[in-house]
């Protein structure tokens, strides 16, 4: 009887030891690896994106002083703009041009100035907090001024220098609104029906929306 119990229990431990080897053969899966979210260089994570070509409309209002003259024309204005951005991390740079149509004018005495249409090619540059950005333009103006005086007119184009600043908000990936103020300065011309030399000098605020492709 002591016989045998002495060789169920060798048999027992004989067994378990083998299930132990056994055990120790199977596959265990390997932990996952940790990946990091992809991410642009420079550009924090979750950053709204201000990189890459827009279009627009903008709708405001100009008023200004004509020189040599006491004309202060004032209107409507509206137009569309178009631009490219580039972006490093928080900084912003771009080129923009706009071209807009307007209802500036004004009559003192017999003259009456008017500024129909204007456009401006500019650099931008500025600094964003994510999807808000405040920036700086300055740039090339042109544009048309207008006399008229009993029943005579003449227009000359000319070309001056524009600086301003403004604010632009993203709301989603694709669209922006922006608020905007410019100074323009068109040189003066040579008129003939007013014999001076007459230019323009407005202030522009107006306010706009983006589509960013």
């Amino acid at each position: 009887m002591r016989s045998f119990v002495v060789g169920a229990a060798a048999l027992t431990a004989a067994g378990l030891s083998g299930a132990s080897v056994r055990a120790g053969d199977l596959p265990y899966p390997s932990p996952p690896v940790y990946a990091p979210p992809a991410y642009t260089v420079n550009q924090p994570l979750n950053a709204f994106s201000w990189a890459g070509p827009y279009l627009g409309g903008n709708l405001g209002y100009e008023w200004g002083t004509v020189s040599n003259n006491r004309t202060k024309p004032s209107g409507f204005e509206a137009g569309v703009q178009g631009g490219f951005n580039w972006q490093n991390g928080c900084w912003v740079f771009g080129i923009e041009g706009d071209l807009q149509v307007t209802g500036a004018d004004d009559t003192f005495a017999p003259w009456k100035f008017s500024n129909p249409w204007f456009g401006t090619v500019r650099g931008r540059g500025g600094y964003t907090f994510n999807n808000v950005l405040f920036y700086g333009t300055a740039g090339l103006a042109f544009g048309e001024l207008r006399a008229e005086t009993f029943g005579l007119s003449e227009s000359q184009t000319t070309a001056g220098w524009t600086i301003g600043f403004g604010t632009e908000v993203g709301f989603d990936s694709r669209w922006s609104a922006k608020i905007e103020y410019l100074f323009i300065d068109l040189s003066e011309n040579q008129f003939n029906i007013t014999g001076m030399s007459n230019g323009f000098r407005s202030n522009v605020v107006r306010v706009g929306v983006n589509y960013h492709f």
